[in-house]
């Protein structure tokens, strides 16, 4: 074992550099090369549908869902395949309520989107600031999950080390943004789904050939050693200790469907897409590869807990996020040989490589709506909006790499709920009003962005996520006072409804021209531009 452990650690070091230079290079590469916003917005939408789908669903599959989501399937088995699939529900809600009114609609941000029907300084910086809050707290996550990853892989134990990973990653993120824009990132969502996929196959395949290649046996088997018995295969068990399990589930589901159908890292590839049957084309091949990605996930996360048990995925980490490698390892054995060294490498590689893309997405999606949206007025030059967000880039990773350097020895679990909160209580429902509401006012539009991302920071603080239990982020202390893990069962009524109470007390003022405005688009919204996007 220590053998095995020693060649693989080897292979992936060797590994991780390869893939560092290949993406720099790919970025060097491809990035723009003129003073062309579209081109650094949305690479001109070069992307086929099938690149662009790929691209769609690496946004998708984020750390938070292989290292996250895994570990919940792992431990708690059938209620993590239910969250596994409310993933999925999210991509279906963005392909067939969004994602067209959005490619007709947007141009380079959100903040584009809502300006269509609402122009005015005070809605851009509100959509930049719920950009900056919805995805700054998941690219703490993704930075600091980088550290714990080469931590375990490489078996590094001196925090030091740790930290410089952390460090090298941030900066890392930051070049792939500044140099590569919207062609570059997506480019490293491609290869970084590829490399999952194929891995996560194999791995799978080992898996099931173990158990005879039937389901049935590897869910029973993984049953006996998860420890909870017949409970791993029935609904409940991830918040059997809460207060209201049921309204748990539906409250942590309810943040994921809507949450991640809204992010503004995920919503901005529709702007990428250079024809509306395209953008379906695209969010086809995002869906099947998301769902393939989740088969593959289940069997390697369950393959874990039958192989191993779920007392060693704990004692690795309490939260289960290393599931989906220790699942990988045990598929391959504990016999040294060049084969399985190799393999093992390459799904570390894939992780590695999963958690450098999405911060490098999130960090050009908050990078673009601080240029584009606040820094940048109607007659900038190209060249001077296109050096704002190469600086905003780095205006915003700096900080990132600082909080993910003070994130990362405590539990970052809830960083992940905020930004799923916030995309489901400010953002959604700002878009679907916005894209769907005849009626819906600036001051509403200002109330559901405002009032939504209110109510989540308020509630969060008080969660079971935050203090309270010991695997909290501040385990010693104690201040739990909201009944669910999540905000959403609150929030998100909460954010409709600040929307819905402020357009119609402003109604009066300026109902006539919200309907106006709304008229004005509906054919755009319905059918898309008259014209090219890209024209």
């Amino acid at each position: 074992m220590t053998d095995f452990k020693g060649a693989a650690q080897s292979w992936s070091l060797v590994a991780f550099f390869s893939v560092v230079t290949l993406t720099l290079l790919l970025c060097v590469v491809t990035g723009p090369d003129r003073d062309d916003l579209d081109e650094f917005y949305t690479g001109y939408r070069f992307l086929s549908p099938l690149r662009n789908g790929l691209a769609i669903a690496g946004d998708y599959i984020s750390a938070a869902t292989v290292l996250t989501v895994g570990g919940i399937i792992a431990l708690c088995g059938y209620d993590g395949v239910v969250l596994a699939l409310s993933t999925l529900l999210s991509l279906l809600l963005l392909m067939f309520l969004l994602a067209e009114p959005l490619h007709h609609t947007g141009r380079f941000t959100m903040g584009d989107v809502l300006a269509r029907r609402m122009p005015g300084r005070a809605v851009r910086i509100t959509a930049c600031a719920v950009t900056l809050a919805a995805l700054v707290p998941m690219m703490v996550v993704q930075l600091a999950g980088v550290g714990q990853l080469l931590a375990y892989v490489l078996g590094f134990s001196d925090s030091t080390m740790r930290t410089a990973c952390v460090v090298g990653a941030g900066a890392l993120m930051i070049t792939y943004a500044a140099l590569g824009g919207m062609r570059g990132t997506a480019l490293i969502q491609i290869l970084k789904t590829v490399i999952l996929l194929g891995s996560g196959l194999v791995v799978a395949a080992l898996i099931l050939h173990t158990f005879g290649w039937s389901p049935p046996t590897l869910f029973r088997t993984a049953a006996r050693n998860s420890g909870a018995g017949h409970n791993y295969l029935r609904y409940g068990l991830q918040f059997a200790g809460g207060r209201h399990p049921a309204l748990d589930m539906v409250s942590t589901q309810c943040a994921i469907v809507l949450g991640g159908a809204s992010l503004p890292h995920v919503t901005m590839r529709m702007y990428t897409a250079g024809s509306t049957r395209q953008v379906r084309r695209a969010m086809s091949w995002a869906v099947s590869a998301v769902a393939l990605f989740i088969a593959v996930m289940t069997v390697v996360a369950v393959g874990a807990t039958a192989l191993i048990g779920a007392k060693t995925i704990t004692a690795a980490d309490p939260r289960g996020s290393t599931a989906y490698l220790l699942g990988a390892r045990a598929a391959f054995g504990t016999d040294l040989s060049r084969p399985e060294s190799l393999l093992f490498t390459t799904v570390t590689t894939a992780i590695f490589l999963t958690l450098l893309a999405s911060v490098a997405s999130m960090t050009l999606a908050c990078a673009n709506s601080l240029a584009h949206d606040i820094a940048a007025r109607p007659d900038t030059p190209p060249l001077r909006e296109m050096a704002l967000a190469r600086l905003s880039a780095l205006a915003v990773g700096i900080p990132v790499i600082g909080l993910a350097v003070l994130a990362q020895h405590r539990s970052l679990q809830p960083l992940a709920i905020l930004s799923f909160c916030l995309g489901a209580s400010a953002i959604a429902p700002a878009l679907l009003y916005s894209l769907f509401w005849r009626r819906y006012t600036r001051a509403g539009l200002l109330a559901t962005l405002i009032g939504g991302t209110v109510s989540v920071l308020v509630l969060l603080p008080g969660t079971g996520l935050v203090s309270g239990t010991p695997q909290s982020a501040f385990p010693d202390a104690d201040f739990n006072w909201f009944p669910f893990t999540t905000t959403a069962l609150v929030s998100v009524p909460a954010g409709f409804l600040c929307g819905l109470v402020a357009t119609v007390l402003s109604r009066r003022r300026s109902g006539a021209r919200a309907r106006n405005r709304y008229e004005a688009i509906e054919p755009v919204l319905l059918a898309g531009p008259a014209y090219p996007k890209n024209g």
